[in-house]
């Protein structure tokens, strides 16, 4: 892109960023649900569920999540803590769409034996000089426990399948962007927001190619790094602000 489009763009991004990074985008987005907790651990176990069960319609992914944080006794990071195997029994038969009680029963494992061994979460994602190599290590981290179920792995993306990793990406921007709007929380002090990848949902993608910012034909993990590279043109220090521009204006 030549200079002048990058400064027409940047203007025209920055305004439309600016006009959706506020409070009132809490009130239909998953992230919503994190921002019920104060305590570090509750917003990234929230977080997580919340992120990676956005598929679907927003008021379903809504609903669905919050009850999962009831079943957790809204406490999250005490339950995975702390319960006892008869505490597990409220968690049978929760499902949104193939998110299942086997996947839950696993991820509640999982997340207790790394608590065993960390204060947060973050240190899951450090793994790696890019952040594709970071993801791709996370995954491999989250499934390195024996017995966890072959069925599981679709709900959790990596780009060594080639995903965009939307959800993941979307989590990662909620954890470690860091500005006073109100939305994202910036408590992860070790990935820097330069680092981040675009998630990439229709919307986004929509917006992206009227704007000439995605040629990739196909949405995977090479179209969300050309898509950032290309934000990086108008802000190499905080390429996912954009988020809010694409995924604003494409979802109304």
């Amino acid at each position: 892109m030549d200079s002048r489009k990058i400064n027409d763009l940047r203007a025209l991004l920055d305004e439309r960023a600016d006009r959706h990074n506020q409070p009132a985008f809490l009130a239909k987005d998953p992230v919503s649900i994190p921002h019920r907790f104060t305590r570090l651990q509750d917003v990234e176990i929230s977080g997580l569920f919340a992120a990676l069960l956005a598929w679907g319609q927003r008021p379903t992914i809504l609903k669905k999540t919050a009850e999962l944080m009831t079943r957790l006794d809204d406490a999250p990071y005490q339950f995975i803590t702390q319960h006892q195997d008869e505490d597990l029994k409220k968690l049978l038969k929760f499902c949104h769409r193939t998110f299942c009680d086997t996947d839950l029963l696993y991820f509640v494992h999982w997340l207790r034996w790394f608590y065993e061994g960390h204060t947060s979460l973050e240190d899951a994602f450090l793994h790696g000089t890019t952040m594709r190599e970071r993801l791709i290590n996370f995954h491999d981290l989250f499934f390195s426990l024996p017995d966890a179920p072959a069925r599981t792995r679709k709900h959790v993306a990596t780009p060594a399948r080639n995903s965009a990793c939307k959800r993941l990406n979307m989590y990662l921007r909620w954890l470690v962007r860091r500005d006073n709007n109100g939305v994202d929380f910036g408590l992860w002090q070790r990935l820097s927001p330069a680092e981040l990848i675009c998630p990439i949902d229709v919307h986004v993608e929509r917006q992206a190619r009227l704007l000439g910012l995605l040629k990739r034909e196909k949405v995977d993990w090479q179209a969300a790094e050309e898509l950032t590279a290309n934000l990086r043109l108008l802000d190499p220090t905080d390429p996912v602000k954009y988020d809010f521009a694409l995924f604003g204006e494409g979802v109304g």
